[in-house]
């Protein structure tokens, strides 16, 4: 993707803005939630199941005097510029944005961006914050959204797969939507599972009919090894496409960091899964390479999570990687998890 290099450059620098040209040996000017050390982007690689590879960056715009108000309003700004360089479609986010988008945002986020990084183009998907109203509201968010996209029918299944109804321990955490125009434009509803396990996750996969037990099994012992995950939460979407009543994709997101040692383990614990799965993990190699020179056993975060993606209309693994711009997390004192 090198002839892609200049481009992407030029919006990740246009979408943070004023945090961009900060020296690093300043600390970050907003707490933001994209990464542990307050990084505004992460990096990740999608493995696809032709063989090909994505690379998407999830970015958070900055203000001058950053705020909730003012981040939401300079990513607005990004977004009107976005449209401008690229062909978008905002239909599904206009049709949503007055329920998640309020003047006085709450909650760690207003508005994301993913810049999603193909051979042949580039894309965008924003996330929507369902806790921008509290938590409380994001259940009723979420169904209110879907029913503005056409997905009304697609709430009663997904409700009805909760895996602890009532529970607070499940939160729905990120509504993404595709900016594009095509049949595979999806609808990402993303929940976190605090001390959840496998037995949560099985549940929750059962909504989607292309999701392999067996698979996602061998996912979580391959990357977590445990039977409950305590630290920082599993993470799962359900995907839509138009018109959908139940979801032709299901993805699982392990936070790896909080499982292993070091990113050493966290390395070859994903080379193997990607080895089963028959992808090219010297892929992955470049990549780590690409972001860090640092011994892995030095630090753990590198590898933030981990992700398997069942169903349609992109199958594989994701592997997302933190910029460490501001800090490097230190080695945990025990290991966790699988060997």
């Amino acid at each position: 993707m090198t002839h892609r290099a200049d481009e992407v450059a030029d919006v990740l620098a246009d979408i943070i803005g004023p945090a961009g040209s900060r020296p690093l040996d300043e600390p970050a000017p907003w707490r933001s939630d994209v990464a542990d050390d307050h990084t505004p982007v992460e990096y990740s690689i999608a493995f696809e199941e032709d063989g090909s590879h994505t690379l998407r960056l999830l970015v958070e715009a900055g203000a001058r005097k950053p705020g909730p108000a003012a981040n939401l309003r300079a990513a607005l700004a990004a977004l009107d510029r976005l449209a401008q360089r690229y062909p978008l479609s905002l239909e599904r986010f206009t049709a949503v944005r007055e329920l998640f988008l309020p003047a006085e945002p709450r909650g760690v986020f207003s508005l994301w961006f993913s810049i999603v990084v193909t051979k042949a183009r580039v894309a965008v998907k924003v996330y929507l914050n369902p806790q921008v109203h509290g938590q409380a509201a994001a259940p009723g968010l979420v169904a209110a959204g879907l029913d503005r996209l056409g997905l009304a029918a697609a709430w009663p299944d997904l409700s009805a797969h909760a895996p602890r109804p009532g529970s607070t321990l499940d939160r729905f955490s990120f509504f993404a939507i595709d900016l594009d125009d095509t049949p595979r434009s999806r609808v990402k509803v993303y929940q976190s599972h605090f001390r959840a396990g496998l037995r949560e996750l099985t549940r929750l996969g059962a909504a989607c009919p292309l999701t392999d037990a067996g698979v996602l099994a061998d996912f979580t012992a391959t990357i977590g090894g445990l039977d409950s995950y305590d630290g920082r939460p599993l993470v799962t979407s359900h995907i839509y496409l138009d018109g959908d009543e139940r979801p032709r994709g299901f993805s699982v997101y392990l936070p790896v960091r909080d499982y292993v040692r070091d990113d050493e383990v966290a390395l070859a614990r994903t080379k193997t899964l990607l080895s089963a799965h028959g992808f090219d993990a010297a892929v992955l190699d470049r990549a780590v390479a690409a972001v860090t020179d640092r011994p892995l056993d030095s630090g753990v975060g590198l590898i933030a999570h981990v992700s398997l993606r069942m169903g349609r209309p992109r199958p594989g693994v994701t592997v997302y990687l933190s910029a460490e711009a501001y800090a490097v997390a230190a080695p945990a004192v025990e290991a966790v998890g699988a060997a």
